[in-house]
């Protein structure tokens, strides 16, 4: 009996050994606040954010849209500290945003920020932003990295217009800038669409315009086209009998859907020899006849200068203040 009641006491003993030092435990841990509790969400947001996100040139990006809370921009600041705690050695830029109903005095308004590194991302990814939330912001600020706006109507739903335009902006301010010096791809040299465009052309020389000019019998009705200038004309002359048509509007007395037509120009099968003062201007003028349908639209080769060169009839007396008088007649 002795050995069983000694047994208990000593059990009870060590249960009370034990107790005091789970109590002491239990009054060590800390209390946690409503701060703590929003920088774990904070940083949950940002690591999601981080994490679904994708890289475009090097530059790390996303857009996390979160419903509103209270005090929205201070929270969003708190997210966009962790990104950029975590990116750290990475350039990046994101975009945060709140949706839905909110608790400022407007229950419409949103608050969104973007926040990156280096700033010039930031910069580039605000200019973008603005113009395609035009006239629904608010308000907005920039500090430094970060820039926080006030938008209205942030759409909640995912991949809503609102996202699909976040992510855009955000792609293309990543995008590395080009090279000045070097063209774009599927960009041309002036003297390559030069090339181009008479590649289309069955060009004519000076002689070869002038006989054609003259034949007594031609399929389509043909006509001259001096395109220069004033200036040039009244420096080098002209010739008797060319319709002087501006060439910034040549397309338009050209075409015979246009209102601005000239009433000669009524059928597609024109045979219109385009010149310029070199030889130049008119292959690209002629093309872009071509373009509209005027298939037998071609241009002389050397312009006015092989003309005159060739000893081919020039007026140098031409009133080049004026369109010649067919043209009046016909409008």
């Amino acid at each position: 009996m002795s050995r069983r009641a000694s047994s208990v006491h000593s059990s009870a003993a060590s249960r009370e050994s034990i107790a005091p030092e789970k109590s002491t435990q239990s009054s060590t841990l800390p209390q946690r606040t409503l701060d703590n509790v929003r920088n774990q969400v904070a940083h949950e947001v940002a690591v999601r954010t981080i994490t679904k996100g994708e890289t475009v040139d090097g530059v790390r990006l996303g857009v996390m849209l979160i419903l509103s809370k209270t005090d929205d921009e201070e929270f969003l600041r708190r997210v966009a500290d962790v990104l950029q705690h975590q990116m750290l050695l990475q350039n990046h830029v994101f975009a945060i945003a709140t949706t839905g109903p909110s608790t400022r005095p407007d229950p419409k308004a949103n608050t969104l920020l973007i926040c990156g590194s280096p700033e010039t991302y930031v910069q580039r990814a605000v200019l973008l932003a603005s113009s395609k939330f035009l006239g629904r912001i608010q308000f907005a600020h920039n500090d430094g990295p970060i820039w926080v706006a006030v938008v209205r109507n942030l759409s909640p739903a995912p991949a809503s217009a609102d996202e699909t335009a976040l992510w855009d902006a955000l792609r293309k301010c990543a995008l590395a800038p080009m090279d000045p010096l070097i063209p774009p791809p599927g960009s041309r040299s002036a003297a390559e669409t030069l090339a181009a465009a008479r590649a289309r052309l069955q060009r004519l020389t000076p002689a070869q315009a002038y006989e054609e000019l003259l034949a007594p019998a031609i399929n389509a009705p043909t006509f001259l086209v001096d395109i220069r200038s004033e200036a040039e004309r009244t420096r080098s002359g002209g010739i008797a009998g060319s319709l002087i048509i501006d060439r910034n509007v040549l397309e338009w007395r050209f075409d015979p859907r246009s209102e601005e037509r000239l009433l000669i120009v009524d059928r597609y099968d024109l045979r219109v020899i385009v010149f310029c003062e070199d030889g130049t201007a008119s292959s690209l003028a002629a093309v872009a006849l071509l373009d509209l349908g005027l298939l037998n639209a071609t241009d002389i080769v050397g312009g006015y200068h092989a003309w005159h060169k060739a000893g081919l009839p020039v007026d140098m007396d031409l009133d080049v203040g004026t369109e010649p008088s067919v043209i009046h007649i016909m409008d």
